[in-house]
């Protein structure tokens, strides 16, 4: 195993989060204001679902190429790739005229996201110590949640449903959105260490996919990432739909969806203690199931401002599900293929983005706007319970265990049978929760 390779100090992680707050937040400002546009382009609840799900579509075939090529290659040229791509959507969205423009842009949007994302988990995944890695992915995702604060607020306050504004405002919000994802350019330069680049790369032959997904703990880690970010992405998309109908204002929506990402920060702040106290696996077990009840919770009718506690719980529950996947994936993905690993877990991101906005969509359409929170709670406690089958799994937590032959036998020190078996380090296998 190459073992991971430190850059002098934290700066690349603090210009890394910087770039992904901004990115995030194009995103988040982007999501809401697309939903908002396609209304006023006359969109239902379906259309709005399956716009939503395009988002997805091509990171859906592109994750495991893009995956393999960082393996094997540098990281950081896939960062301004993706910016141009979240960039030229965002922008395209808000000229858009019709809703199959407006869809085809949202996957040029979704594309970008992915090579940035992509990018910027292997830097971290690269340029971090095993003992490092579950905070440093928790200090990368305060990034993501950074932007999923700003971005609702900015949008539900550009947005405007009044006197039929609807569709100039919004697109104005998909402009600016654009705007801001350019700024993250600033911060992306030199972040990726000469040592963690193509000299210091892995030689190996590519790891088969099915070998990777057949390893203990990464399909958990898969489908628990899966079940929080449709989770996450759906309720972006359909909370401002649920505000229309219970009449609740675009900049309360935005104030909303950025409490829920406030929570989201202050989780991710307490990872470390939290992962002390209950270890990696119970909490995303736990969490889960907690934000499936109030997930579900949410289809009720009730005031504003339970609805309000409700999502800052939600959103420290969700807080843990993404930056744990990420540690789980990439210590239980064999050492050579740790970037198709976490292009997998995206992979299975976009599919949970295709499939659970389209089929919120087809639920909305059938029993009201209120169904798809309730799928989404089901979604959650069927990953709490992977989560809790992970635990009960003697080797939970993903990490690999080579299988006994026999009996062990220790050698003896300096004899031949030592110096020709010598027995696997503690850097060989991470440690176990």
């Amino acid at each position: 195993m190459v073992p991971a390779v430190k850059g002098p100090g934290r700066g690349w992680l603090l210009r890394l989060v910087i770039a992904f707050a901004f990115a995030q937040g194009a995103v988040s400002m982007a999501r809401p204001a697309v939903s908002y546009r396609a209304l006023s382009l006359g969109a239902d609840e379906r259309a709005v679902g399956v716009i939503a799900g395009v988002y997805a579509l091509l990171p859906l075939f592109a994750a495991v190429p893009l995956g393999r090529r960082t393996d094997h290659g540098r990281c950081a040229p896939l960062l301004p790739v993706g910016v141009v791509l979240i960039s030229g959507g965002c922008a395209l969205s808000g000229t858009a005229v019709s809703l199959t423009a407006m869809a085809a842009w949202s996957g040029v949007m979704g594309l970008g996201h992915l090579c940035f994302v992509i990018g910027a988990q292997s830097i971290v995944a690269r340029q971090s110590g095993p003992a490092e890695q579950d905070r440093n992915f928790g200090y990368f995702t305060i990034g993501a949640s950074l932007g999923q604060l700003g971005g609702p607020v900015a949008a539900g306050f550009l947005v405007s449903a009044q006197d039929g504004a609807m569709a100039r405002t919004s697109a104005l919000a998909l402009v600016v959105s654009a705007a801001v994802a350019a700024v993250s350019v600033t911060s992306i330069w030199r972040i990726e260490h000469r040592t963690s680049g193509p000299a210091a790369r892995n030689q190996q032959a590519k790891v088969p996919v099915h070998r990777i997904l057949r390893t203990r703990g990464v399909p958990a880690g898969i489908f628990i990432s899966l079940a929080v970010l449709s989770a996450t992405d759906v309720l972006t998309a359909y909370l401002p739909v649920i505000g229309e109908q219970r009449g609740i204002a675009p900049a309360t929506i935005g104030l909303l969806l950025s409490l829920r990402a406030a929570a989201t920060i202050a989780c991710r702040l307490v990872m470390t203690p939290m992962i002390r106290l209950l270890g990696r696996t119970a909490l995303m077990t736990v969490t889960c199931l907690l934000g499936g009840l109030l997930c579900a919770g949410l289809a009720l009718p009730v005031p504003v401002r339970a609805l309000a506690v409700m999502l800052a719980v939600l959103g420290f529950c969700l807080g843990v599900g993404q930056p744990l996947s990420m540690t789980t994936v990439v210590q239980a993905a064999p050492a050579g293929a740790r970037s198709t690993a976490l292009a997998l877990r995206l992979t299975g991101n976009r599919l949970g983005q295709v499939a659970a906005p389209a089929s919120a969509g087809l639920v909305a359409g059938v029993a009201g706007t209120a169904a798809p929170f309730v799928m989404l709670g089901a979604l959650l406690l069927a990953a709490a319970g992977s989560g809790a089958r992970q635990a009960r799994d003697p080797a939970g937590g993903g990490v690999r265990r080579i299988p006994a032959t026999g009996p062990r036998r220790t050698p003896v020190k300096d004899s031949p049978v030592a110096q020709a078996c010598p027995q696997p380090s503690r850097e060989s296998f991470p440690d176990r929760e």
